[in-house]
């Protein structure tokens, strides 16, 4: 298939004393009758880049690279000769029709507007062709008397489409068509915009942070973030199975998609960064040091897929594979795990789920090495789990347990409890100890003064020697934090909390989680990836959405079902 447009390492910088780009080395290629999404958060240089195609960039802005219409190259161009492509061969639908129609001149002059001017039409032709296009857009032709302040946003929003399609283009550009609109005339915008680009066969890109419009709209992606372009693809692959932890946390901030989940967005600001080093870095729960050093490009990481991640992508974190173990008794061998297959990924909420004595808690323990395994093996960061191997260490494995009693000694303080860890790796000096375990009992919202220091675990009530447990294993700062029905035995009110602030913790320091409970309701709330365990064996497992939405044992299907009872 022919290309219409082709932008070639596209690079945009506003005045002359900034080493900073709104647009880094972007390239993309836009085929006849092809329909792409851009989608990124606001600053990430979506509308920059539209404005660079049409050629509207503010006079201080400085750009360099390629944009190709139909083989003839655009930046050099003369103002003049630009003009005879805006309108007539790309177009542009801009949000905020308010701002961008004229309140004080009807809507018919102001597509009357431009086909006097860009296609040279007389007057008495322009306002029939005016009528044709209103009536196009599914306005009544009637309405070409009216401003701008007398119609709705949706009316306002199909008027703008009109006008940019006056001249008949070849590419479309629509910047963020259903923002500010409700649901019904989002969903008729979105089905205008496919039936005109069917009849009329021109390129579309779309611009939007609304994740369901770009679905229902695009067959491929582009995903910006300061300007760079770190993930592209196809739209289903992309939204099924993101690759960069940026378009993760973008997917899993939409409530679209996620309509069940408690909505966290993506910790941290967006921070202007040199290009030496990756721009995503201050809010990556995956960095390592190379990433200060060194600008990701994008790579392929599969077909017609690329990331720009100097690790290659969402890493996985933990994998443990074939793992079998079974418990001998004086009559009888129980097997507890049969061939367990699991994986989490970096900055993943993975939940384990099942009945009591499925083997949930088995497989936690070896996969922390808590455990020996009789077959099978864990790897963590690539590393085989043996022993402690992880868990006595910092930025390892953590486990949480579900009795919190058993779980710390009752008899030391809560200080002693919290900062046991460190003193036995004997990390850091007396001090730093002190303040790192006063910053971990301030992010499970505990009192970290003197008082409640030397306060004794058995003065505690379960939900704050739950607390304490989880503090316990955040001043090892891990990576990987296993919580093994830590609210089971607590009243909904204090599980709910106690759960809710775990994932917040989650989110903010990012490290990954195995979540292990029955409650289906409260995994639906957290969880990114389900298993479902079954007597020793993970008989199900994928995406939570989709175990939850479309469970594929029999099995399953009880479990969620008896969740309602």
């Amino acid at each position: 298939m022919m290309s219409v447009l082709e932008i070639n390492n596209l690079y945009v910088r506003y005045g002359q004393d900034t080493d900073i780009n709104a647009v880094h080395n972007v390239s993309l290629r836009l085929d006849s009758g092809e329909c792409i999404g851009i989608i990124g958060e606001s600053g990430s240089g979506k509308t920059t880049l539209a404005m660079s195609i049409m050629g509207l960039l503010e006079n201080r802005a400085q750009i360099s690279g390629s944009i190709c219409f139909e083989g003839t190259e655009l930046i050099p161009l003369s103002e003049q000769e630009r003009d005879s492509y805006r309108w007539k061969r790309i177009a542009v639908a801009f949000q905020n029709s308010l701002d961008v129609l004229n309140p004080v001149i009807s809507i018919g002059d102001q597509i009357g507007e431009c086909l006097i001017r860009h296609l040279e039409m007389e007057k008495k032709e322009a306002r029939a062709r005016t009528e044709n296009l209103i009536r196009m857009v599914g306005l009544d032709p009637s309405l070409t008397a009216a401003y701008p302040h007398q119609l709705s946003g949706g009316m306002r929003q199909r008027i703008l489409i009109a006008m940019a399609l006056s001249c008949d283009p070849d590419v479309l550009i629509v910047d963020e068509p259903t923002t500010s609109l409700d649901s019904v005339s989002k969903q008729e915008m979105v089905r205008l915009l496919l039936d005109l680009q069917q009849e009329k066969g021109f390129a579309m890109l779309v611009i939007s942070h609304e994740l369901p419009v770009i679905a229902a709209m695009t067959s491929r992606i582009l995903v910006m973030y300061t300007g760079n372009v770190v993930e592209q693809g196809g739209t289903k692959d992309i939204l099924h199975d993101p690759r960069h932890p940026y378009t993760r946390g973008l997917i899993y901030s939409s409530p679209s998609i996620h309509p069940y989940r408690d909505m966290w967005g993506i910790p941290g600001e967006i921070q202007i960064t040199h290009e030496q080093q990756c721009p995503f870095y201050s809010r990556c729960n995956q960095r390592i040091e190379e990433c200060l050093r060194e600008h990701p490009v994008l790579e392929e990481v599969g077909e017609q897929r690329q990331v720009a991640c100097l690790r290659g992508g969402i890493v996985t974190l933990l994998a443990g594979s074939g793992i079998e173990k079974a418990y001998h008794t004086k009559n009888r061998r129980v097997k507890a795990c049969l061939d367990c297959n699991i994986e989490i990924k970096a900055g993943e909420v993975a939940a384990l789920i099942g009945e009591s004595g499925s083997g949930k808690t088995t497989l936690a323990g070896i996969l922390s090495g808590i455990m020996d395994a009789d077959s099978g093996e864990v790897y963590f960061e690539g590393r085989k789990v043996t022993g402690n191997s992880e868990t006595a260490k910092p930025e390892g494995i953590q486990m949480v347990f579900q009795d919190p009693v058993s779980a710390t000694n009752e008899h030391l303080t809560v200080r002693e409890i919290v900062q046991e860890p460190l003193d036995i790796l004997k990390k850091d000096e007396r001090a730093e100890r002190l303040q790192a375990v006063r910053t971990a009992l301030g992010q499970v919202q505990l009192p970290y003064d003197d008082v409640f220091l030397r306060r004794r675990g058995h003065t505690l009530s379960g939900g704050q020697r739950q607390r304490v447990a989880i503090a316990r294993a955040l001043v090892m700062n891990p990576k990987l934090m296993i919580a093994d029905e830590i609210s089971s035995m607590l009243d909904p009110s204090n599980a709910a909390n106690l759960l809710r602030l775990l994932k917040g913790l989650q989110n903010i320091r990012g490290f990954s989680m195995l979540y292990i409970t029955h409650d289906i309701f409260l995994t639906r709330k957290i969880a990114d990836k389900v298993y479902v365990m079954r007597q020793g064996r993970i008989i199900e497992q994928g995406a939570a959405s989709k175990v939850f939405d479309h469970p594929q044992e029999e099995y399953t299907r009880l479990l969620l079902g008896s969740a309602t009872v």
